[in-house]
């Protein structure tokens, strides 16, 4: 066992972490509006002078788990309007696909304890282009590219800093920094680094009057004084001034109003640009403080800048610093060569590790009480009257203040659940108890409505996701079983007990006419069909959705799956498993026969399951478009084993029951009675033909398979896009590969076309889960019209190929998420730092969407780890690319 992984079960060590969001203006949390105007309410611009409620931002930055302080970096090049303490992006209304990050950032390396932590900042040494960048973006439509950074030409002589910052744990209360600047560029160029400490604003709500302190009597030491914070001393090695103010918000710059304090939020930058000593307190005193460090960085070389945040009171701080450094960067050296074991190649390697260290440092600090957030604080003004029925105000009860995975921690700093259920089958390859903590917290009372639902995400909690928890749950229970050598039936127990509400409610809200067909709206996919589908459509129509019923489908099997899991310990989930195997038939047979009208969701004309629109008077249509909608039948698939059902034999005894009196179910489903190899049972909402048939859609090159993954619709409607006339309105879609051209749900999310990894991960498991039942003889064209044949265990292994061609180095040394732009393919200081975008362009893999959502996109680090063995893989029950 490696040192790292000694530490894992140990909290204290991670008790610091990168909690720090990217961005907390703009959020929907931060928004005291009359109207719910979050993008307008907090602003890039009025962050520096505003105080937040609910979090903090900065650079590359780190705090408590309870975020009481933070430590983030400032830096000035002497020719910004501002000084740079947070990334710079366009608000959703800004760009001309949304919302995005206009800065150039890399997480490098990262530990689970966070003893080890590395990233990268490319910082211009010219103005930054912030007009520039918002101008030439609001010039440019939907079918235009975005103007990024790099097209301003701001990097185009070199003269950029790489910063890179590291942080090194003593202890879990002893933390050394290490800023190193390198200058890229042919000429000396002038940096002032700004390391900061401060502490949030608690002190204002109005609930207590408690007010911590920082104090400094040298140049090169600050005192920290605060309840509840570990850290006495902030130390640098080198630091000419130590400049304070107070974190609160400059309301004579915001409102015209009166300040609390003389030395604003604000201060320090506002020092730092004019020069005035009266924007700080020179009697060094404040909540919030930095180091002044001003440097000239000769031409193509690097400076190294060292401080500490420590709990004891050192006469010699920086005594064994490079000492710690190296011995902790050696640890997760070892730590990763243990995970990596069987990896063969570098490449496939460092991505791996990069792909780790962005699912951690996307951790962020999250807090969010609805109740609160609703009627004001005690000492701030009370919200204005329409904030009573604004956004979220049916889940008062919802009271979150933990740390969280993000899916990006600047595009997306709020949780999103679905994307979390993925994130956790990363984590759990470095931290499977992390992966648990994760799963468990959404079914938590003061997250989980009392009604049964999962909160989406803080746009719209009441929104409907895909419902993939019960399917996390499980997978991470076997990882963990396997990995640790027992099951924890604690947690599996709790969490099933919390699900059975949550199948409830998706029972009770999503069937209006109890027949099993589920009309789940938004889904998570975003624009994929060619109506808004969360909306209600007119002249009562409803869309019955293949992939609400078939994600329903899926949530029964895993449901089902984990109660006989616990009934192997504890009987009376036998009849639990017993009720989710019924109800996954009557899903089944609602899929292929709906009620009285006869009508199926499958085709059998085109042989591709189809959404369908149905009126009260019985009245219904195909909705004749080809999407992974039509896809998702195929992740309801479960096999068991005889072995298994001998254990369980009440359940046993219904389920032959239910067969032989039932044919009509058992007929629908692949055929129980048939035994796979090695004497398993499948449950699936596709027998053979069916799934032939399917996969030779998916498989086909001219439509869903890509070099690069399956793509979300059709290239068939590339140059004849898909019409449809309905009550007096046309509907067209087309082929996307990229960026929506779509303002139908706004921001940058597009589903009409490219590769999305949650979607091209279940495909992959669920393939392997068949090849488990079939044998090795089920062959399938591959790719279709090849004249090629494999098996599904092979044809998943090239669909997980074809995903890590998007980041690994090609036979040129290009990486197709960085197409667009040849600096990136070829510059020795781009080329080699990955990105781990959203979604991925569906011809040539190009990264599109939000740049550091390792969250979902990190699912490659579990594609890239070596497969257990067959016979492995079948004890653990994984069935993954794991």
């Amino acid at each position: 066992m490696t040192e790292e992984s000694k530490r894992i079960p140990d909290i204290f060590w991670k008790k610091w972490g990168p909690y720090v969001s990217n961005r907390e203006w703009g959020l929907v949390r931060e928004d005291y509006s009359a109207n719910g105007d979050a993008w307008n309410f907090t602003t890039h611009d009025t962050a520096e002078a505003r105080t937040y409620r609910w979090g903090e931002e900065g650079i590359c930055g780190i705090c408590d788990d309870k975020q009481l302080m933070v430590f983030s970096l400032g830096l000035w090049n002497k020719k910004d309007k501002m000084v740079k303490e947070r990334f710079f992006g366009l608000t959703n209304g800004q760009g001309n696909h949304g919302e995005d990050v206009k800065e150039y950032f890399y997480y490098l390396d990262n530990t689970p304890t966070h003893s080890y932590m590395k990233m990268l900042y490319k910082y211009p040494q010219n103005a930054f282009p912030y007009d520039e960048l918002i101008q030439k973006n609001a010039d440019r439509n939907k079918q235009e590219a975005e103007y990024e950074l790099i097209d301003t030409g701001v990097f185009d002589q070199n003269e950029y800093f790489d910063i890179f910052i590291e942080y090194a744990k003593s202890s879990p209360t002893d933390i050394l920094v290490k800023i190193t600047v390198n200058n890229k560029s042919k000429t000396d160029s002038p940096i002032i680094l700004l390391p900061t400490i401060w502490f949030r604003n608690t002190w204002n709500w109005g609930y207590d009057d408690y007010k911590p302190n920082l104090k400094s009597e040298k140049t090169d030491h600050i005192t920290i004084e605060r309840e509840k914070v570990d850290f006495k001393n902030f130390y640098a090695k080198k630091s000419s001034k130590t400049l304070f103010c107070d974190n609160e918000t400059n309301a004579v710059k915001l409102y015209q109003s009166p300040n609390k304090t003389s030395f604003p939020k604000d201060g320090i930058n506002n020092f730092i640009i004019s020069g005035k000593a009266d924007f700080i307190n020179e009697k060094n005193t404040g909540t919030k403080a930095s180091f002044l460090i001003d440097e000239m960085i000769s031409a193509e070389t690097s400076q190294v800048f060292e401080f500490r945040l420590s709990d004891q009171d050192l006469n010699e701080p920086f005594k064994d610093f490079d000492e710690i450094f190296n011995k902790r960067k050696e640890e997760a050296d070892e730590f990763y060569a243990d995970i990596q074991n069987g990896i063969k190649s570098e490449d496939e390697k460092m991505v791996q590790r990069q792909a780790f260290a962005g699912m951690l440092w996307n951790k962020q600090f999250y807090h969010y009480n609805v109740s609160k957030w609703l009627k004001g604080d005690p000492a701030e003004i009370k919200p204005p009257k329409s904030r009573e029925k604004i956004r979220n105000f049916e889940w008062t009860h919802l009271n979150n203040f933990d740390i969280i995975s993000m899916p990006d921690k600047w595009e997306y700093p709020w949780y999103a659940t679905w994307d979390l259920a993925f994130h956790t089958l990363s984590f759990s390859l470095i931290d499977p108890d992390f992966a648990k903590q994760q799963l468990k917290l959404f079914t938590l009372d003061w997250y989980m409505h009392p009604n049964g639902q999962l909160p989406a995400y803080e746009w719209n909690f009441s929104d409907v996701n895909p419902p993939v928890h019960a399917w996390a749950v499980f997978r991470i229970f076997k990882i963990d079983e396997a990995l640790k050598g027992k099951p924890d039936l604690e947690f599996l127990e709790t969490v099933f007990q919390k699900l059975l509400l949550n199948f409830t409610w998706w029972v009770n809200k999503k069937d209006s006419n109890g027949n099993n067909i589920f009309e789940g709206g938004f889904l998570g996919l975003d624009n994929v069909g060619i109506f808004d589908r969360s909306d209600t459509l007119p002249n009562g129509q409803r869309l019955e959705q293949a992939d609400g019923t078939s994600w329903m489908a899926m949530f029964a099997l895993n449901m089902m799956r984990i109660s006989i899991e616990l009934a192997q310990y504890n009987h009376i989930y036998e009849e639990m498993a017993t009720k989710f195997f019924e109800h996954f038939l009557y899903i089944a047979n609602a899929l292929d026969n709906m009620g009285e009208y006869d009508f199926s969701l499958w085709d059998e004309e085109d042989e591709f399951f189809y959404d369908a629109i149905s009126t009260n008077e019985g009245e219904r249509m195909f909705l004749r478009l080809r999407t992974i909608v039509g896809l998702i039948p195929m992740f309801a698939v479960e096999v068991i084993e005889d072995e298994m059902l001998e254990k369980l034999p009440l359940f046993k005894a219904r389920m032959d029951w239910i067969m032989e009196n039932k044919p009509e179910l058992a007929a629908l489903v692949s055929h129980w009675e048939v035994k796979g190899q090695d004497s398993k049972h499948l449950l699936s909402l596709l027998r053979g033909h069916r799934l032939k048939r399917l996969l030779a859609r998916m498989l086909d090159e001219k439509e869903f398979l890509s070099d690069y993954g399956v793509r979300s619709l059709s290239k068939i409607y590339e140059d004849k896009p898909f019409q449809i006339h309905l009550n007096d309105i046309d509907y067209s879609i087309k082929y996307t590969p990229a960026e929506s051209d779509s303002g139908l749900f706004g921001g940058n999310s597009n589903w009409r076309g490219p590769i999305w990894f949650p979607i091209n991960f279940l495909i992959i498991e669920s393939l392997q889960r068949f090849f488990f039942y079939y044998s090795p003889d089920f062959m399938i064209e591959y790719p279709t019209g090849s004249g090629n044949f494999a098996n599904l265990d092979e044809i998943a292994d090239e669909l997980g190929s074809r995903l890590s061609k998007i980041f690994l180095k090609d036979e040129n040394g290009n990486r197709a998420f960085n197409g667009q732009y040849p600096r990136f393919q070829e510059d020795e200081n781009f080329k080699d730092y990955i990105l781990f975008y959203e979604y991925f362009h569906g011809d040539n893999g190009r990264g599109v969407g939000a740049s550091h959502q390792t969250g979902w996109t990190g699912l490659i680090a579990k594609i890239l780890q070596p497969r257990l063995s067959k016979m492995k893989m079948a004890e653990a029950e994984t069935e993954t690319p794991n």
